[in-house]
């Protein structure tokens, strides 16, 4: 294990285990209180708990860093322009969580400039926790004493190749739906994972392909180095490494390209200087460049 972020993964575990106990105590609770946000997606009482515990941990055990979370955004540290910033997501599969299906997770990914070095996803109602450092390997277990390394699968052909994907609704959005169509039936296999659970299946090697077309940075952040570290690739739909760029393509390496001839988007990039921009000219901007940390704050569409 990579030695210079040994420290932040065992963090992310301690990270991990405060906020399982949170969310199993409300998870499938009579009395959970669940709201609706501004965007119509739901937020419980159990995202937001968990995240102000992160929070609080990380003010005390890293102080210099920025602390961006799904609920509360950005927070910097006490080292303005810090080149450390932790990425949360507090239950990623709310919808799951609120109606008691036991697929979600709590997210938690460090990122040093433009790179995601250190994550870990916690799944306690399966049971289940995959992790990953940068050069150190993609994990899965109980513990960092107690795990079996991760690996991708040899699949190198779409006809035998397995996909998992959350829904079809962002597909025709951006334009990509029959492309997207036309790729589930070449391949062997697809299946609804959806959410975290789709690219820990593919680290696993379970599934050869994962995507999805509209996500928010803190979907991404923590599954990018575990799909890495595993042998896998994970991009963006226009080919841009990480998941700095709105939307998903995850590999396991052997298909990227293949999946790319039917799924890449590269939309041409909206004029500045023209006003009253379209929702489609806005999906584009956020397939095509970086984007910061406020317009990331876009929730995909379904489950969130």
């Amino acid at each position: 294990m990579a030695h210079s972020h040994h420290d932040d993964l065992r963090l992310c575990h301690v990270l991990a285990d405060n906020a399982d106990a949170i969310s199993m105590e409300k998870f499938r609770a009579a009395d959970l209180v669940v709201t609706t946000k501004p965007d119509t997606t739901w937020v419980t009482e159990a995202d937001q708990a968990v995240e102000r515990t992160i929070r609080r941990t990380l003010r005390s055990a890293r102080t210099r860093d920025t602390v961006l979370g799904e609920e509360s955004g950005e927070q910097v540290g006490t080292v303005e322009d810090a080149p450390r910033r932790w990425i949360i997501d507090p239950i990623d599969g709310t919808s799951n969580y609120v109606r008691g299906v036991p697929v979600w997770a709590t997210l938690i990914a460090l990122a040093v400039e433009d790179e995601v070095v250190a994550s870990c996803v916690s799944a306690p109602a399966l049971g289940r926790r995959w992790w990953a450092s940068k050069g150190g390997g993609a994990y899965t277990g109980k513990s960092l004493m107690s795990a079996t390394r991760l690996q991708v699968s040899k699949i190198d052909r779409i006809d035998d190749a397995s996909l998992a994907y959350a829904s079809l609704g962002g597909w025709e959005d951006i334009g990509k739906l029959e492309s997207f169509l036309a790729l589930t039936r070449r391949c062997w296999r697809t299946r609804g994972y959806g959410d975290f659970w789709s690219y820990m299946l593919l680290a696993e090697g379970a599934v050869d392909i994962a995507a999805e077309p509209e996500l928010a940075l803190w979907d991404m952040a923590a599954l990018d180095p575990i799909v890495r570290e595993a042998g896998g690739t994970f991009t963006a739909l226009n080919g841009q490494p990480g998941p700095w760029h709105g939307n998903a393509l995850a590999t396991n390496t052997l298909l990227h390209d293949a999946a790319m001839a039917y799924l890449g988007y590269f939309p041409d990039p909206v004029p500045h200087d023209e006003p009253g921009d379209s929702n489609e000219h806005e999906g584009a901007q956020r397939a095509t460049a970086p984007t910061n940390v406020t317009n990331l704050a876009a929730r995909r569409r379904s489950d969130s």
